[in-house]
């Protein structure tokens, strides 16, 4: 009775932060390999030629797998638990597919023909497979949280570390984007290719060394099991679709991701299409983002968190990205190192809602612990889907309008749609929404076992 006390004890008292530390590497290949992806493979696939609506269905297909494989890795893992042999097993095949995402068309090769069907084809089959592998990564490891403890600061702690390694994860990859595209100068599709490529293979290769502290350091969590000791007691997806509060924080982790997806992809585009900023700046202004959200990251770690402390801070990053939307919209060429000051106030918005916007998943899910992987991968389906389709019919809006020079219209490009008005809508629904959530911080109750292994 005594050590059934001191296990409740332990895992309502605050993690250490060697814990948290070890916790929060676990996403780094995944979010190096994100970023890569929404920064640079609509630009890739359009500087080797391929239209704007094949580079978008190449997207899409991997949104579409990514969405599909959260609801089937999260119901395996509500079912059979081992958190780690799925994230294990995703962060293998995401090392293996990720470079051939950049690399040359292999249908191509094989069938001797560069058309753009069959080049949209090759992609969007890499580009599938290796989202297959990023969800099953993401599932296992957001859904450990609430496994690893039952203190609700400790979760914001935790979700707050891991965004904070996921800045160092961008940053990683603009320093090696930013030597790789100022060490040569491309002349042909075959020197593109292999840009983006030691792009790939360097960021990797840094990943999979924070997923190695991660695997060594994190024990196995499992999910307690039921009264007679027989199996799981699980939760049927009913429990959660009966709540308000599951479609109310569905909503708003939606709209956080579009802002910071939408607003990543079309990032590259703004800065060198329309403000018509340096090369270099393709790294310089993501990184200035990452860095201030990194900081923040660090900050939002030393509070005690509350729901109405998550819903004020989701507010005022929200709030944040509204005005840099405005900015952005309406920012001339001949004002674009203004995009600079933009960039900080926007690492600050994003750090603010990705932080409190993935906690409240943590609050909804409080003690029902046999469900929550569940409720991040639906949650994580709706997010693939709907950047996928958003990314698809602005790309395809894109490629189909004409170039109206000279008038009024064309200053608003799609580009300045998809980094300014996109995400500062989002971003105003998602204040709206969050303003009318009922968030209780959870209260511990007695646990029959331990949580860890």
């Amino acid at each position: 009775m005594v050590d059934g006390m001191e296990d409740d004890d332990a895992f309502t008292k605050p993690l250490g932060r060697q814990a948290v530390f070890y916790y929060g590497v676990g996403h780094m290949l995944n979010d190096i390999t994100s970023a890569c992806w929404f920064t640079y493979l609509l630009v890739f696939l359009t500087d080797i030629g391929l239209p704007s609506r094949d580079a978008a269905t190449v997207m899409l297909s991997g949104q579409i797998a990514d969405g599909f494989t959260t609801i089937f890795a999260g119901e395996l893992i509500d079912r059979f638990g081992h958190f780690k042999i799925w994230h294990g097993a995703g962060s293998i095949l995401v090392a293996v597919s990720f470079s051939s995402v950049f690399g040359g068309c292999l249908p191509c090769k094989i069938f001797g023909s560069n058309s753009s069907t069959l080049q949209t084809v090759g992609y969007s089959m890499f580009a599938a497979i290796f989202n297959v592998g990023w969800a099953a990564t993401q599932v296992s490891h957001m859904s450990m949280v609430n496994c690893i403890t039952l203190n609700s600061t400790s979760r914001v702690v935790l979700a707050s570390c891991r965004n904070a390694f996921t800045m160092v994860a961008n940053l990683s990859l603009y320093a090696v984007a930013f030597v790789v595209f100022n060490s040569s100068k491309p002349h042909t599709l075959v020197d593109i290719e292999n840009q983006y490529r030691w792009i790939a293979y360097l960021s990797i290769a840094i990943g999979c060394c924070f997923v190695a502290i991660f695997l060594l350091g994190t024990k196995e969590p499992r999910l307690k099991k039921g009264a007679h000791g027989k199996g799981y007691a699980r939760i049927l997806w009913s429990h959660w679709f009966r709540k308000v509060l599951y479609y109310q924080v569905a909503l708003v982790y939606v709209l956080t991701r579009l802002v910071t997806n939408v607003s990543q992809a079309f990032l590259a585009f703004y800065v060198i299409n329309d403000l018509q900023m340096s090369q270099s700046s393709k790294a310089l202004v993501p990184a200035i983002i990452y860095i201030c959200s990194f900081i923040v990251s660090i900050i939002l770690q030393e509070f005690t968190w509350s729901g109405q402390r998550l819903k004020a801070f989701y507010s005022a990053g929200g709030i944040l990205w509204i005005i840099c939307g405005a900015g952005i919209l309406f920012l001339p060429r001949n004002m674009n190192a203004f995009m600079y000051i933009l960039s900080i106030i926007i690492g600050i918005a994003n750090a603010l809602m990705m932080v409190t916007g993935v906690s409240m998943q943590s609050f909804l899910v409080g003690e029902d612990l046999h469900g929550c992987a569940f409720v991040y991968g639906s949650l994580s389906f709706l997010d693939k889907i709907s950047c996928g389709l958003a990314l698809f019919v602005l790309e395809s809006y894109g490629n189909s309008s004409p170039d109206l020079q000279g008038s009024v219209i064309s200053r608003f490009s799609v580009s300045r749609y998809g980094l300014g008005v996109v995400p500062a809508v989002c971003a105003l629904v998602g204040v709206v929404v969050t303003y009318t959530m009922n968030l209780h911080t959870p209260v511990p109750k007695p646990i029959m076992e331990p949580l860890l292994a």
